[in-house]
C-alpha cells in the first residue's frame, strides 16, 4: 500500500536536513562495527543496580552516542552544511568542538527521560565541558530502567557536592513525541482507517511527501496508532536514495519517500482490500470518534482524542485476553490460550478480524511479554478494565429493566 501525502506544511529550506539524513545513515554504519569492540571495553557498575529491569531493557543502554552537530558556512557559497563537532564517548583527533545541538541515539523513545538529561548535560557544560564526561559515563553504566521504574545517578558539582539524580520512565510513552495534526492534514479520516487496517496486518506500506518533515510527523504518528502494540518490521521514516530499494524487500515495511522518487516504488496492483479489513461497526466507531475533534484542537487535545478511539478498537477486539493467560506457580511463565480466546472474541462479527490479527508477530511478541509478567500494569489494562465494568454495569441495568417488565 503507498500513502500519498497531500496538503504539505511549510518547512523551510531543507538542504541541510537532506544531508543530516546521509550523513547519520553513514553514522550508523561505523556505530554498529565499533559498537562490539566498545561494549567489551566498557567499565561495569561496581554498585548494585538500583533499579529492576525486565528481560528485554537489561541489555539497553541509555543511549548509545550523545552527537553535537552545528552548521558551516560552505566557502564561497551562501549555504551551510552540517558538522559533527562533539561526540560522546569522546572521537578521536583534536579541534575545537563548539556545542550547537545535543542529540541522543538510542532505541528506546522516552523523550521526557531524555529531555532531563539534556537539562543535566547543560547544566555541566556551563560550568565546564569537562563536567559532562563522568556524568555521561555514569548513565551509560547503569541499566536503562522498565517502564515505571527508576535508576538513580550519582554525580559531582563543585560547589554543590554530590547530587543523587533520579531518572524514571514512564509507564506509558507511546505519545511524548507524536503529533497526530500532521498526519489528519495530510489524509481524510478514512484513508486514516485504511492505512492503520494495513498496519494492522503488517503490511508493506509507503508513504511519500514532497517535505521530510512531513514523512517523519506521519509515520511516527502511524506506528502510534497501534498502541499497545508495536511495530516489528523495518520503519523507515526517510529512505535516502541508496536505500530505496529497500522497497522491493518481501517482509512488511513502514517507508517514507520523498515523491520525486514515485515513479521507482508505486504498485498499483497492491491497493484494494484495506476498506474491508477491519469490523465493520467498529470502523464506524472509529469515524464517529475521530469526528469529536474540533479544528482548533491543540496538539495535547487531539492526541487525547484520536489516541483513545483507537486505544478503544483493541480494547473492543482483543481485550479480553487477560481472561485467556493460565498463570502457573513458581514464578512459571503463563500460557496463553489461543482458541479460547478467539471464541470468546465479541461481537462475533470481530473474529474473522482477531484470527488473522493474532498472527501477526506485534501480537504474539505482546503476548509472549504477557506471559513473562505475573501482573500487567499501563494505561492499555487500565481501559481494559474500566470496558469491563460498563459492561457488567449495562448487563446488570438489562436484566433489572427485564426484571421491571416481567
Amino acid at each position: 500500500m503507498s500513502a500519498k501525502m497531500s496538503n504539505e506544511v511549510d518547512a523551510g529550506d531543507h538542504g541541510p536536513m537532506k544531508l543530516l539524513t546521509t550523513m547519520f545513515s553513514s553514522l550508523q554504519e561505523k556505530f554498529h562495527r565499533d559498537r562490539s569492540d566498545r561494549d567489551s571495553t566498557l567499565p561495569r557498575p561496581t554498585a548494585p543496580a538500583l533499579a529492576v529491569t525486565s528481560a528485554q531493557d537489561q541489555s539497553h543502554l541509555f543511549f548509545e552516542y550523545l552527537v553535537v552537530v552545528s552548521l558551516r558556512k560552505k566557502r564561497g557559497e551562501g549555504t551551510y552544511e552540517p558538522q559533527i563537532t562533539y561526540q560522546f564517548p569522546k572521537p578521536s583527533g583534536k579541534g575545537a568542538r563548539p556545542p550547537e545541538a545535543y542529540c541522543i541515539i538510542s532505541r528506546v523513545a522516552c523523550f521526557g527521560l531524555f529531555s532531563k538529561i539534556f537539562d543535566e548535560v547543560e547544566k555541566r557544560r556551563q560550568i565546564s565541558m569537562a563536567m559532562i564526561y563522568p556524568f555521561m559515563q555514569s548513565l551509560r553504566e547503569a541499566p536503562f530502567p522498565a517502564p515505571g521504574n527508576t535508576v538513580k545517578i550519582k554525580s559531582f558539582i563543585p560547589e554543590s557536592g554530590t547530587e543523587i539524580i533520579s531518572l524514571t520512565r514512564p509507564l506509558d510513552s507511546w505519545l511524548e513525541h507524536v503529533d497526530f495534526r500532521t498526519l489528519f492534514r495530510c489524509l481524510t479520516d478514512e484513508e486514516v482507517l485504511r492505512v492503520f487496517a494495513s498496519t494492522v496486518l503488517e503490511r508493506r506500506i509507503i508513504f511519500m511527501a514532497d517535505e521530510l518533515s512531513t514523512l517523519s510527523q506521519v509515520l511516527h504518528a502511524v506506528a502510534a496508532l497501534l498502541y499497545p502494540f508495536t511495530w516489528q518490521h523495518t520503519f523507515i521514516s526517510i529512505v535516502p536514495s541508496v536505500l530505496i530499494d529497500v522497497v522491493m524487500a518481501p517482509t512488511p515495511y513502514l517507508l517514507g519517500v520523498q515523491k520525486n522518487k514515485l515513479d521507482d516504488v508505486i504498485d498499483q496492483s497492491d491497493i484494494g482490500d484495506e476498506s474491508t479489513i477491519l469490523p465493520e461497526k467498529l470502523q464506524e466507531e472509529l469515524l464517529q470518534a475521530l469526528c469529536c475533534r474540533k479544528d482548533n484542537s491543540t496538539s495535547e487535545e487531539l492526541n487525547k482524542v484520536v489516541s483513545e478511539a483507537f486505544l478503544s478498537f483493541f480494547v473492543k477486539t482483543v481485550g479480553h485476553f487477560p481472561s485467556h493467560v493460565n498463570r502457573r506457580s513458581g514464578g512459571q511463565p503463563g500460557v496463553f490460550q489461543i482458541k479460547s480466546f478467539c471464541k470468546a472474541s465479541e461481537p462475533k462479527a470481530s473474529r474473522h478480524f482477531v484470527k488473522r490479527f493474532i498472527q501477526t508477530q506485534m501480537f504474539d511478541l505482546f503476548i509472549q511479554e504477557v506471559e513473562r509478567q505475573p501482573t500487567q500494569e499501563g494505561f492499555f489494562h487500565q481501559k481494559i478494565a474500566e470496558y469491563q465494568e460498563s459492561k457488567k454495569k449495562e448487563k446488570a441495568k438489562r436484566g433489572w429493566v427485564r426484571g421491571l417488565v416481567v
